[in-house]
């Protein structure tokens, strides 16, 4: 949006990275203290020294899994950069970022509607397939080259960790640990076009009610997107990148 962002994100424990996985990932972002750098390069370091990278490792840890953090990895560069083309300082957010956990099901499949359709309501895209910077559109018609983003943010060490896309749809409920959104991608997209089509006094846009259904406008075979929707990390890059 022109003022703001939401993102929907999934927060991920690390308790099962080593004491080498979390200084990886750190060093992508940060130089990191000269003992641990000593630490990194195999050097040996005293009891006393140990201790100390053990603790700093830690307070790394429960960075790496920190809202608090992501947000201010994440504002920060922004803010730069809208003060560079600015050509001034100062504050670029007006406040501290605000958050809501999504307990249930129902909760994120909402959120997530919400946030997909806000170009829609502000009445500056007509359809999800045509908005910008959306997780919607991106599902549907892939152009972000993740890997290619990465190697622009100029890191302080070469990336060479597993790049995470968008959380995938799963078609089923699992008894084990749900990795993914117990949902499917077609029901979610037939709910967002739904939802935009309701028409609310205290926004501005709608989707237009004449519009066929979003698969119809897509005009996608169904045994097709049901392939692209079960299918879609592996198929990703070979079916979509190339004429993106």
């Amino acid at each position: 949006m022109n003022s703001h962002y939401h993102v929907v994100v999934k927060l991920d424990t690390s308790e099962d990275w080593s004491e080498q996985d979390v200084i990886d990932r750190w060093l992508t972002l940060y130089k990191g203290p000269l003992l641990i750098q000593r630490h990194h390069r195999g050097e040996a370091l005293t009891p006393a020294e140990r201790d100390t990278v053990s603790s700093i490792i830690e307070i790394w840890r429960q960075r790496l899994q920190s809202l608090s953090w992501f947000m201010k990895l994440l504002n920060e560069p922004i803010a730069r950069m809208a003060n560079a083309e600015d050509n001034c300082t100062g504050h670029f957010w007006e406040s501290r970022f605000k958050s809501q956990a999504l307990f249930t099901e129902e909760a994120l499949i909402s959120c997530m509607t919400y946030v997909d359709l806000n170009p829609v309501r502000a009445g500056i895209s007509r359809t999800p397939e045509s908005s910008k910077h959306t997780s919607v559109r991106e599902r549907i018609q892939p152009a972000f080259n993740l890997s290619e983003a990465i190697k622009d943010q100029h890191l302080a060490a070469d990336f060479d960790l597993p790049i995470k896309p968008l959380l995938r749809f799963e078609d089923t409920t699992k008894r084990d640990t749900q990795t993914g959104i117990a949902y499917s991608l077609s029901d979610y997209l037939q709910l967002v076009d739904w939802t935009g089509r309701a028409i609310r006094d205290d926004k501005t846009g709608s989707i237009p009610g004449k519009l066929p259904p979003i698969l119809t406008r897509l005009n996608i075979p169904i045994e097709q997107w049901l392939v692209n929707s079960q299918h879609f990390e592996k198929i990703v890059h070979r079916r979509f990148r190339k004429s993106a």
